[in-house]
Parts: C-alpha cells; sequence; structure tokens
C-alpha cells in the first residue's frame, strides 16, 4: 500500500483555468479520482507558462480562454510543445467543440470536454485515460505500433497516423480504433466496444463513433473502407483497401 500511496504522490497535475469555482471544481475531481496527486492552480497565462518553464508536469488541464486573452491557451499549448517534455494536455472550454476539437488535435493536445457538456464521470474517465498513458511513458513502456500505414501509439499525442498523416480523432474513437485494429480481421462484437466507450454504452452511440472514424480517414484518403459493418454483430477492420501492407503481428 505504501507503495502505491508513494507512486500516486510522484504525478503532479497544472490546473489552467482563470475561474476560481471551475478550478477547485476540476482539482476536487482530479483528487476524486487520484488521490495524492499533487494538482497546481494556475489563473493567468503568464503564471502558467513560467510554471511549466519552472517544472516539468504529468498532465496539464487548461481552458483555451483566460480572461480577457481569447487564446491564451493555445499559447500556452505551443509553449509546452517547445518545451520537449510531451506533456499531455486536456483542454476543458467553453469554446465550441464543432470549432475547437480540431484545433487542438493539430495543436496535440489529447482531447477536448466542452463545458456544460459533460459530466464528472466523463472528465475523470478522460482524465485517467490520459493519465495512464503519462504513467506508462515515465516507466518506458515501449509504444505500439503496427501496420505499414496505421501507426497508433498510445503514448503520443499525435496518433493515430494513417499513411503519415495524423488521424484527428477524439480520445473515445481512438480507444475503438485501437481495438478494431488490434483484433483486425476478427469481428468486434458491440459488447465488447462497450469496454472502451465510457458513457453512451449503446449501440448508437457506437454507431456515432464509427461514422467519426471513417470521417476522419476519409478526410485523408478519399477511398477510405477499412471498417466493415456487421449487421447485428459488430464492426471488423478488414484492410480492403490496402491489400498486403496490413501485416499481423
Amino acid at each position: 500500500m505504501r507503495q502505491t500511496v508513494m507512486e500516486r504522490a510522484m504525478f503532479k497535475v497544472a490546473v489552467i483555468e482563470d475561474d476560481l469555482p471551475t478550478s477547485n471544481q476540476l482539482k476536487e475531481w482530479i483528487l476524486s479520482a487520484r488521490p495524492g496527486i499533487t494538482v497546481a492552480q494556475w489563473f493567468t497565462r503568464d503564471d502558467a507558462e513560467a510554471a511549466i518553464a519552472r517544472e516539468p508536469y504529468d498532465l496539464v488541464v487548461l481552458d483555451i480562454e483566460l480572461g480577457r486573452e481569447r487564446h491564451a491557451g493555445v499559447a500556452i499549448i505551443n509553449a509546452i510543445n517547445k518545451g520537449g517534455r510531451g506533456t499531455p494536455v486536456l483542454v476543458v472550454s467553453a469554446m465550441p467543440a464543432t470549432i475547437y476539437r480540431s484545433i487542438m488535435k493539430a495543436l496535440d493536445a489529447w482531447d477536448y470536454l466542452q463545458k456544460t457538456t459533460f459530466s464528472e464521470a466523463d472528465f475523470i474517465d478522460t482524465f485517467l485515460e490520459i493519465l495512464r498513458a503519462a504513467r506508462d511513458r515515465s516507466h518506458g513502456k515501449a509504444s505500439v505500433s503496427a501496420g505499414d500505414e496505421l501507426s497508433l501509439d498510445p503514448l503520443r499525442q499525435s496518433t493515430p497516423l494513417w499513411r503519415g498523416k495524423r488521424v484527428n480523432l477524439p480520445l473515445t474513437a481512438q480507444r475503438i480504433l485501437a481495438t478494431l485494429y488490434q483484433k483486425r480481421g476478427q469481428v468486434v462484437s458491440y459488447d465488447e466496444l462497450f469496454q472502451v466507450v465510457k458513457s453512451g454504452r449503446n449501440r448508437d452511440n457506437v454507431r456515432k463513433h464509427i461514422s467519426t472514424i471513417r470521417e476522419a480517414f476519409r478526410e485523408l484518403d478519399e477511398d477510405f473502407d477499412c471498417i466493415e459493418n456487421i449487421p447485428m454483430r459488430g464492426f471488423r477492420w478488414s484492410g480492403q483497401t490496402s491489400g498486403n501492407a496490413f501485416k499481423s503481428e
């Protein structure tokens, strides 16, 4: 038990949010998810950038708009990227997700949660998923890559890659994609996919995520058709457009 507590205490998280009640709420959720984490709260761009330059964080939770600076969060993410530490960033903002999610992904943010549209459980699930990746990276676990065309690496924000180009997907869609690809050639049932969907565990929701995945791939490759719908059962990564490019491991 002592080792577990010490391991938890090693994690340092920065919450960058100018609204004090919201900042405290996020801190409370983080501590309820993993007691023992050190949470630093910053309320301005200048203070946040100074803190990031001064000390390494395992994860940063930030808002895009700080005070009157509409895109302060963008500048902070750029500062994180320039630091070269690969610190995972979870964006929590009131800015519309339909516009800003793709922008944040392009900046290598891990995921984007729009305020008032997610629950405490959604936040904690997403936070813990990112924290596990940070833990694995700190423990030196090797990245996972597969195939010549699709590359998956759970320890980097810039994944997945399709033919060398980043596929813009939210975290849940990434989980579904990884599950399909790991079992490529096999039918993955709805029940199996429910295990990686943290909320909305129903067939309609899974189908929406599959649609999101297909659209993201087709933005890069209009002929993409690797995900096969198996009526009444689930989905299968068939790799039909890749021929021999998909190798079993």
